[in-house]
């Protein structure tokens, strides 16, 4: 998060996230870049895709992506259970937005996060990217990582994302 957009952050006041687990580890992401929350069926696999790309689905008519994060993260991924959900969410890039959906373990809440009781990303021991944490909220007691979705879902490092998604369903 640059300097800036700390401060109009912190002069906002409380932020809303949504909090979810994977692997028994709290994460959240903004709730303004949440859509929606969907039980977790059948996706469609698509040949030749990177390992984190579970497959695409069919949302109203539109093909949405699914990525596991625990694999963009570069972990092994977690069995689906009945509480797995994919969270739709939408990230920019550049000028332009695109709707992908996300494997989480569980959705948990959404918490408002005071920007004070955000600190900065660490700089190392963080298992995975530090350009993929926004920061780390304090939350009763206990940190939770504060993911930036754009960083972490950019088409540029998960190069099937930039396909258009008519491509994506004629693959599939």
């Amino acid at each position: 998060m640059t300097q800036a957009a700390a401060k109009r952050e912190a002069a906002n006041g409380p932020t809303q996230y949504l909090t979810f687990m994977l692997a028994g580890e709290t994460f959240a992401i903004g709730i303004l870049a949440i859509k929606e929350i969907i039980e977790y069926h059948s996706l469609t696999t698509v040949p030749m895709m990177p390992d984190c790309v579970r497959g695409v689905i069919n949302l109203r008519g539109a093909v949405v992506p699914v990525v596991d994060l625990l694999g963009r993260f570069g972990r092994k991924p977690s069995d689906v259970t009945k509480r797995t959900c994919v969270v739709i969410v939408e990230v920019r890039h550049e000028d332009e937005s695109q709707v992908i959906g996300v494997v989480v373990d569980a959705v948990n809440e959404v918490l408002d996060i005071d920007a004070a009781d955000i600190e900065p990303a660490p700089a190392f021991g963080a298992r995975m990217r530090s350009d993929f944490i926004r920061g780390m909220g304090k939350v009763r007691g206990k940190f939770v990582i504060l993911l930036d979705v754009d960083q972490v879902l950019s088409p540029t490092d998960i190069g099937v994302l930039v396909q258009a998604p008519a491509e994506m369903l004629e693959a599939a």
